[in-house]
């Protein structure tokens, strides 16, 4: 059997031109590697090299092991990253999110994240803030994706909630209308509620119910809900169905044909989008935190206004 490491000095040797330079390279004697070849040359029943006053250069077997030895050697490097890859210690980072936001805000961030971050073991959550906001107050998720709606955001610079908050972008709610819907073919520039009062609602999920029942109610309106959805594209499909209309947020709306979604007047519903991270992060992992929140940020701004 051929020996691997004398493979690696004929290999050195061929490399440098003679013994006295692959010694060097060695970190051995030229005594030891005009052995280590002699070795090898008698285990072959061959020469491997030709001596002369000049160095030395390869035999027709020598360059055959030589080409060998190269295989050899990038197929060790090659497992020996392997083998580190799958030693190495991984850092684990969970991200929540809510299920329209994270569709289309995470995927365009998360892509160079994860290339960035190989070591990084990633964890996806889908849930609404009033879980994901305590999941990362309580160190079970690193950062949240989460959005409010009216009034002050989760956490203030300050206060007891012990986040830091960073709006991202507002999302405002759209009414989506069938294409042959009368009002969608006289296109207003904005829909006032009064204009709708007697449309049946179907909405996408119970917080847009909530936020759109209070906006009619200052209105002094009385809406006709015909169903409360937990998915905008179910809720979607149902006005393509012509069942009714929809309130949805922007990030939400489907790219279709048959629908068309249209702004309501001022004052309007509208959910704000912003990032909580624990004020208590530290470490490797506070920096990963602070890598994510800057590529969301930059995605977010990709958003339509």
């Amino acid at each position: 059997m051929i020996d691997v490491q004398r493979l690696a000095v004929l290999r050195e040797v061929a490399r440098r031109g003679s013994f006295n330079q692959a010694a060097a390279a060695l970190h051995c004697t030229a005594s030891a590697v005009s052995q280590q070849i002699a070795a090898l040359e008698r285990s072959l029943g061959a020469a491997v090299v030709e001596r002369s006053t000049r160095g030395v250069t390869l035999t027709e077997t020598g360059r055959v092991l030589v080409e060998a030895a190269d295989s050899i050697a990038a197929e060790l490097a090659d497992t020996e990253q392997r083998i580190t890859r799958l030693t190495a210690v991984r850092t684990g980072f969970t991200v929540a999110t809510f299920a329209s936001g994270g569709r289309r805000l995470l995927p365009g961030a998360l892509a160079g994240f994860v290339a960035d971050h190989p070591e990084v073991e990633l964890t996806i959550l889908e849930a609404e803030p009033e879980d994901s906001l305590p999941a990362v107050r309580e160190g079970r998720a690193d950062l949240v994706l989460a959005y409010h709606l009216d009034g002050p955001p989760p956490a203030r610079p300050g206060d007891r909630s012990g986040l830091d908050w960073t709006s991202l972008v507002e999302d405002p709610l759209r009414v989506v209308l069938p294409r042959r819907h009368p009002l969608a073919q006289s296109a207003p520039a904005a829909l006032h509620l009064a204009e709708l009062a007697d449309q049946r609602w179907i909405l996408g999920c119970r917080k847009s119910a909530g936020q759109l029942s209070r906006f009619a109610a200052l209105a002094g309106l009385d809406l006709r809900i015909s169903c409360t959805a937990t998915d905008y594209e179910f809720a979607q499909s149902l006005v393509r169905s012509g069942v009714g209309i929809a309130l949805i947020p922007q990030i939400g709306l489907a790219d279709h044909p048959e629908l068309v979604a249209l702004p309501l007047a001022e004052p309007a519903p509208r959910r704000h989008l912003g990032l909580a991270l624990s004020r208590r992060r530290r470490g490797h992992r506070a920096r990963l935190a602070e890598d994510l929140v800057a590529r969301l940020t930059a995605e977010a701004r990709t958003l339509p206004s």
